[in-house]
């Protein structure tokens, strides 16, 4: 008599279907986790807070500190600025005239950041210190259309990657230190006593010729240090 072998070969089919569901299953599930442990890393990073300044992070003592408000005398090395959750592209023309001094810490508006704080010298010599603003991250080339603006006690400069075309600097706008660091200045002879006031804005300039449809989705990290240069007098 002739085996029937159709039951056996039927068995093993849905065997190895319900085993291949299986596999597809749990690897649908770890693709989820992993997405959604990427999904709560870049909420972390992009919304806790987009901006902070820090003074000599690595220096025991120092003479400068930071201030929101100009007339404290608390001794705070870091400052946190309140996140711009959402930016569509705006013009400069767009910004309040008065951006500098209407207010002070964060005042944040339709589609740009707005961070005003002090520098105080409380020392008993002269220094020199430098002002570093970094890009940490950026997520779809957004950086190609930012524009970071500074107000050094008044002083206005606006600061942008260099044209991707043309490789030279964007109307009306100083060039990025390097790909990393939007911003590398030095502020001499800051006297004991002194006080200096800054306003750093930040927004997408709709205007670059780099600002186009390929932003969409974007995203930007930054910080700001502020490194003492001690001064040795004869």
């Amino acid at each position: 008599m002739k085996k029937d072998y159709s039951v056996s070969t039927t068995a093993d089919k849905i065997h190895r279907k319900k085993l291949f569901l299986r596999i597809v299953k749990i690897a649908l599930l770890l693709l989820l986790l992993i997405l959604s442990a990427i999904y709560f890393i870049l909420y972390a990073i992009y919304n806790e807070s987009s901006f902070s300044i820090s003074v000599d992070k690595d220096m025991l003592e120092s003479s400068i500190f930071l201030t929101e408000d100009g007339e404290t005398e608390a001794k705070s090395r870091n400052l946190y600025a309140q996140a711009s959750e959402y930016m569509d592209n705006i013009s400069v023309k767009w910004l309040p005239e008065d951006i500098d001094t209407e207010a002070e810490g964060s005042h944040n508006g339709d589609n740009y950041f707005a961070y005003t704080f002090y520098l105080a010298h409380r020392g008993s010599n002269p220094i020199n210190y430098w002002y570093e603003i970094d890009v940490d991250d950026t997520i779809r080339n957004l950086d190609k259309a930012i524009r970071v603006m500074i107000y050094h006690n008044g002083v206005r400069t606006i600061y942008a990657k260099l044209n991707e075309e043309t490789q030279t600097p964007e109307e009306g706008t100083k060039a990025f230190f390097s790909d990393n660091i939007a911003v590398l200045e030095e502020r001499k002879d800051f006297s004991p006593g002194d006080k200096d006031r800054f306003t750093v804005v930040v927004w997408i300039e709709g205007d670059d010729p780099d600002c186009n449809n390929d932003l969409i989705g974007g995203g930007i990290k930054m910080h700001m240090d502020i490194t003492e240069e001690r001064l040795i007098r004869n």
